[in-house]
């Protein structure tokens, strides 16, 4: 109509809206669809602030090495490099360098090591950034339901323990460990556990650059830890490798959460300590020759160049075969203590939701999950949390092995290869 007001059409819905219209829509699905894993861990990492600082503030705080680390680093401030030399209140110093750099800003920031309640307080921070860095594994794979998420978090006392109540150096390298592959040099020379993850690592440098160009990735790695222990390589070589990397240390009875119904004399035999290394190399073998390699494809072949193979490199699941790493260890070591539980913790829904039973149902799931918090919260531990635990970690470990292998490389991939190589 002439010189009458046009209505204007309404326009479409914001993106925001749409979203919060599905969202609201499949209000019951979201604690079990992986695309609403970001909204879920959120929350909970948000709800983790409040309940760090509420367990600072009225759980007590328990001394067990927070004195002897910054004895030993006092050590080292005072000028003393040779390691035979250094020690604390439960013993020598027993951590290569990157443990010496890291504690010792840690000393000068809680007053000499006098402030533990700001200690407290930083290694709240540190539990939150590992959260962030476990949170966005997740996030990316969307394997795992994010009603998990709360047991990851919210629900484990040990983990709360062990970071903020204990303070101990093993929350520190896993979370450099999280940040990314890189940083395993770093996580490295604070604590040796992440050596666990080593032999997953080779297995994926190999796979993506054959074993000519893997070899000046490890030479840096081996030239950083070099760097970083050189002021205590200079004082006394050998007393720094032995106590830094001391791969024979023997642990105590007392504290072991995994070998408790072994008797003593039993636990600390060198005998079984070789029969579990040969369970460990054997076990991780059998994983890269039938699990992480491609079916038919010959574990030389990941010793040549990915150009100069007969199937192009494969795509792995990196962090599959490297969270498997690390649990293939944990299952065949000599002890596990109580701090050690972090070296796996936050793995262990991904390993449990990566398996190959599928009728494994999720109930099944979280009830393992349960009863491997169970056991290591049993202080001190039992046969009986002991067998648990080890019945656990079979469990695991039989999934992870039924899980598909890596399918095969495509015939006409391989047929186009070949008639390429004859060409040449």
């Amino acid at each position: 109509m002439a010189g009458g007001v046009r209505k204007k059409s309404p326009g479409s819905p914001s993106p925001l809206w749409g979203k919060l219209h599905t969202l609201w829509q499949d209000k019951h699905l979201v604690l079990f669809k992986t695309e609403y894993t970001l909204l879920v861990v959120s929350v909970l990492w948000f709800l983790e602030i409040g309940i760090n600082v509420w367990v600072i503030q009225k759980v007590a705080y328990t001394e067990i090495d927070w004195k002897a680390y910054m004895d030993e680093v006092e050590g080292v401030i005072n000028g003393t490099y040779d390691y035979t030399e250094l020690k604390g209140d439960t013993g020598p110093l027993v951590y290569p360098a990157g443990f010496v750099y890291i504690f010792t800003a840690l000393y000068y920031i809680t007053s000499r090591g006098v402030n533990i309640r700001l200690a407290q307080y930083l290694f709240a921070v540190f539990y939150l950034i590992t959260l962030l860095l476990v949170f966005r594994i997740y996030n990316r794979t969307k394997k795992v339901p994010p009603y998990v998420f709360f047991f990851v978090c919210c629900a484990s006392y040990r983990i709360h323990s062990i970071f903020v109540l204990r303070l101990f150096n093993d929350p520190v390298a896993m979370m450099l460990l999280f940040k990314y592959v890189l940083c395993h040099i770093l996580a490295v020379s604070v604590k040796m556990n992440v050596l666990l993850f080593a032999p997953g690592l080779l297995f994926l440098l190999l796979s993506e650059f054959g074993l000519i160009r893997t070899i000046p990735k490890l030479s840096l790695c081996a030239g950083i830890q070099l760097l970083m222990g050189l002021p205590f390589l200079l004082e006394n070589p050998m007393g720094y490798i032995s106590r830094a990397f001391d791969l024979g240390r023997q642990f105590m009875f007392k504290w072991t959460v995994n070998w408790r119904f072994l008797p003593e004399w039993f636990f600390l035999n060198r005998y079984f300590h070789l029969l579990l290394l040969a369970a460990h190399l054997l076990t991780l073998l059998l994983f890269a020759l039938r699990r992480w390699k491609r079916p038919g494809e010959s574990i030389f072949e990941l010793l040549k160049e990915p150009s100069k193979r007969k199937t192009p490199a494969q795509k792995n699941t990196m962090v599959l075969i490297l969270f498997t790493s690390n649990f293939i260890g944990m299952c065949f070591s000599r002890s596990l203590h109580y701090q050690f539980y972090v070296w796996y913790f936050h793995t262990l829904p991904y390993l449990l939701w990566s398996g190959g039973v599928k009728k494994l149902a999720h109930l099944l799931r979280v009830l393992i999950l349960g009863l491997v918090e169970l056991s290591w919260n049993t202080y001190p531990s039992t046969n009986s949390s002991s067998a648990a635990l080890h019945v656990c970690h079979l469990i695991i470990l039989l999934c992870l092995w039924l899980a598909p292998p890596l399918p095969s490389a495509p015939a006409e991939t391989q047929e186009h290869t070949t008639v390429k190589d004859k060409s040449q």
